[in-house]
């Protein structure tokens, strides 16, 4: 009889270390990596987001990015902003570029305004030192960061690639300070000098290094590794020391492809050649495909360490397509298409993006999610998967959740708005709403305020995704409907307006501008 009770204290003491096992890892966090690509365009995959396969879907070979559409959800109305560094900012800190007033990229230099002189208005004092993680620090924009509130709830924070949050002699120029326990290869550059090991990630001028070396990569100078194959093998050794102490961790993967230089990656780069591409756009495509093998690396690092159930992977651009010809090989603005514009517009081409989620144990394989989401909504979710509820910001965030879009792909909000603010001149040349304009969308209805012109257009984009087709005067009561949340959202936002050079006026609010104040 005593022999008998205590085999079943021991069977029932071993079952509930089980249950208690399994609870402890249900319970704990999910491991989370944001895999962001720079400049990379709507259709620059052979993953098509569209109802249907295209041309330049059919023109680039990005295997993993397949894998991950068919393993997790697809988004076909994802949005960032028209530049890099605005972007950014509102990923780390959930707040829309309007309030953020970082509305343009910011220069590696203190101090230094990126936007080209106007012969019709003034630049508008915008943030032209980027985020800052401590108060009070000139032309930046002050917020708790994502990355150090994951810290502060137990996260082990990697940073690798390219940062770009602020300028060089600010705090929010070195990961570090924004959060991240680890990094690697960030710093306040916006692009590489070379994507060349060979080269040592540098293209000296006169003798000196470029302003422009990708930093911290020593280990790899002298040697074939191409840039984006360094920065993934760095953040996954970085992810060994968490995995094996089991501690959640955040990843934030930061390529700098596709960003010019454009260089051609020697081990893709005659598959394209073949298919009769310049050279320029070949090159493209094998800095395309090269950041797909590094998307393969890490599903397949998640396999090998057998934690690919419990961690969420995020992939998204930071902007449109870039289209400007030079750099890019063939006719300008042509490289989105069916999407208007690129890089630097307020068009589609410049802002909607391919993303695609994965977390098995929430997310639905082969699903597709056509509510639309903007950059802003990444910290907020982030955080509500984390279970962290409530933080105490400084700052207000814009961001909406998108976690139930990912328990239920058919979740449609017709009511939200968007708002895509850029009161700056980006290129010289000045067409498509690459300088000085605005956006706003509500359900399928879009309209684009092009300072310039000083005119509002409007477009259906269930019907017309192209931007085609200039709605505006067909449809006077809707435009005027729209023009009124438009105003409304820029004021909310805090939004500056530009400034008339001859007269020192700001240009009228959208209502103004067609009498629907």
């Amino acid at each position: 009889m005593q022999l008998f009770q205590i085999r079943n204290i021991l069977v029932i003491t071993i079952c509930l270390f089980f249950q208690l096992k399994v609870e402890a890892q249900t319970a704990r966090k999910p491991n989370i990596i944001i895999f962001m690509v720079d400049d990379m365009g709507w259709q620059d995959t052979s993953v098509p987001f569209w109802k249907r396969t295209t041309p330049l879907n059919r023109r680039y070979h990005t295997p993993h990015m397949e894998r991950l559409a068919k393993e997790g959800m697809k988004f076909t109305n994802a949005y960032a902003t028209p530049i890099c560094t605005p972007t950014r900012v509102s990923l780390i800190t959930g707040v829309n570029a309007a309030r953020t007033r970082v509305t343009q990229w910011t220069n590696p230099n203190k101090d230094t305004n990126t936007d080209y002189p106007d012969t019709l208005f003034q630049s508008v004092k915008w943030n032209l030192n980027g985020f800052s993680p401590k108060a009070g620090v000139a032309s930046t924009y002050h917020a708790l960061a994502l990355p150090q509130i994951l810290q502060d709830h137990g996260y082990y924070t990697v940073h690798s690639g390219k940062a770009h949050f602020g300028s060089a002699g600010t705090p929010g120029s070195d990961p570090l300070q924004v959060g991240f326990l680890v990094n690697i290869a960030g710093s306040e550059i916006g692009h590489p000098a070379s994507y060349f090991g060979e080269k040592n990630y540098d293209n000296p001028r006169n003798g000196k290094p470029n302003r422009n070396a990708v930093p911290g990569l020593e280990k790899y100078h002298g040697t074939d590794t191409f840039l984006s194959d360094a920065i993934t093998y760095e953040a996954l050794d970085a992810l060994k020391k968490p995995i094996a102490d089991r501690q959640p961790f955040f990843l934030y993967l930061s390529h700098y492809a596709v960003h010019t230089p454009i260089e051609a990656d020697k081990r893709y780069v005659d598959r394209y050649l073949k298919l009769g591409l310049s050279p320029t756009e070949a090159a493209y495509a094998s800095l395309i495909e090269g950041m797909d093998k590094s998307l393969g690396d890490v599903l397949s690092f998640l396999d090998q360490e057998k934690i690919a159930e419990h961690t969420l992977i995020i992939f998204m651009s930071d902007n449109g397509g870039l289209s400007l010809t030079p750099p890019r090989g063939g006719k300008e603005w042509t490289h989105n298409l069916p999407l208007k514009g690129g890089k630097g517009s307020v068009f589609e081409g410049g802002i909607r993006e391919p993303m695609l989620v994965r977390w098995p144990e929430k997310v639905k394989a082969k699903s597709v999610a056509n509510q639309y989401v903007i950059i802003e909504d990444f910290m907020p979710t982030i955080l509500e998967v984390a279970g962290i509820k409530n933080p105490s910001l400084p700052q207000k965030m814009d961001g909406k959740s998108f976690l139930p879009i990912l328990e239920k792909p058919s979740y449609r909000d017709q009511q939200r708005e968007l708002l895509w603010h850029h009161p700056n001149r980006w290129t010289v040349k000045d067409s498509l709403s690459n300088n000085w304009a605005s956006a706003f969308r509500k359900g399928d209805w879009k309209v684009i305020y092009n300072y310039r012109s000083g005119k509002l257009a409007l477009y259906n984009l269930k019907k017309d995704l192209s931007e085609e087709h200039d709605l505006a005067p067909a449809e006077p009561k809707q435009l005027k409907k729209l023009a009124r949340y438009f105003t409304a959202s820029l004021k909310a936002h805090g939004a500056q307006m530009p400034y008339f050079l001859t007269t020192g006026k700001p240009v009228p609010w959208p209502d103004e501008v067609i009498g629907a104040k």
